[in-house]
């Protein structure tokens, strides 16, 4: 029997690409550095209930991955999310006319990327720190100095900056990997034993600390105890404050969202941060995935595509395309 394939990262990228090499029967053993799948997909419990701090929603614009969007729906993992949208510009908040389809992982986001990784073998808070290669097969060292392996391929599905040092073995793709910009977003979670008195389930904003805020309660499979919302500060104002504690972060935010949505808005009953340090890729690539097919080593994610769910997930697509094309 061969060596397995070593998948370093359990977001959807990752995922992807091991279900579809499970699929065409390899064998994958999967790290991640986090307690749980998902990456940005995954979803935080609280005193509040679950709460969806990273990805928000998604789309389906690519023929594959609306299909594969479908089995999600039908077997209960996503379901549709219509919230009441609005658009906050100029100190005026108005209706949005988007009328783009948006989807949520049911009851929370990481119920995707949990019901993906099934039964596939894997290793949570195990940060990998080096990729290496002996004379014939794959190892891999984690930060407590333990040794992984033999692998026969290892595919790096992690945000880029990370990723950089792990594929230091492929000069080439770490170079491409290093040229990635990634941005980061202060996420903040805030509670209230009262709803507030506003129609407004979702909101994209401009000129403003803030982006994007949420309803938590609007999604569908939520529970509705506290009114929680989920706020993004934008990617300038987060990088402008990425090293505020997170009692400031949460004080402007919550200030600034009280300036917004146009009602009363109390102190809340319960409020967090939390900082995504590679939040999204600041600008779209063409890679698809990154390849040394004759190593054996492969990098897939966001980055590499459209910085969205959907790229993520067809780069890992590629990603295990690539690799098995190459066996």
């Amino acid at each position: 029997m061969s060596a397995p394939i070593a998948i370093i990262g359990t977001g959807i990228a990752g995922l992807s690409a091991a279900q579809t090499l499970h699929a065409a029967g390899q064998h994958v053993e999967l790290f991640d550095k986090s307690r749980g799948s998902g990456g940005r997909m995954s979803s935080k419990r609280s005193d509040a209930g679950s709460l969806d701090l990273g990805a928000q929603y998604f789309t389906a614009r690519d023929r594959r991955f609306a299909e594969m969007v479908k089995q999600w729906r039908d077997r209960g993992w996503v379901a549709e999310w219509s919230p009441s949208l609005y658009n906050f510009a100029a100190g005026q908040l108005l209706p949005s006319p988007d009328e783009q389809i948006r989807w949520v992982g049911s009851p929370r986001m990481s119920a995707i990327t949990r019901a993906m990784l099934g039964a596939l073998p894997v290793n949570f808070a195990c940060r990998i720190t080096e990729v290496f290669h002996g004379e014939r097969h794959w190892g891999l060292q984690d930060a407590e100095g333990l040794s992984h392996g033999p692998f026969s391929h290892v595919i790096v599905a992690t945000p880029a900056p990370q990723a950089t040092a792990l594929l230091a073995a492929a000069p080439k793709l770490a170079g491409a990997a290093a040229s990635v910009a990634m941005e980061p977003v202060w996420a903040v979670a805030l509670g209230f034993d009262t709803p507030l008195d506003t129609r407004v389930e979702g909101c994209f904003v401009q000129d403003n600390p803030l982006d994007w805020v949420a309803r938590n309660r609007s999604k569908p499979g939520r529970e509705a105890g506290l009114d929680t919302w989920v706020l993004h500060a934008s990617n300038a104002w987060s990088k402008q404050h990425l090293d505020l504690p997170k009692e400031v972060v949460i004080e402007h935010l919550h200030g600034a969202f009280a300036e917004m949505i146009g009602c009363a808005v109390p102190a809340p009953s319960f409020s967090l941060a939390h900082r995504w340090l590679y939040a999204r890729p600041s600008q779209a690539h063409q890679w698809g995935a990154l390849a040394d097919a004759d190593l054996g080593l492969y990098a897939c994610g966001d980055w590499c595509l459209s910085g969205r769910v959907e790229g993520a997930w067809l780069s890992g697509q590629e990603a295990a395309r690539r690799l098995l094309e190459h066996l």
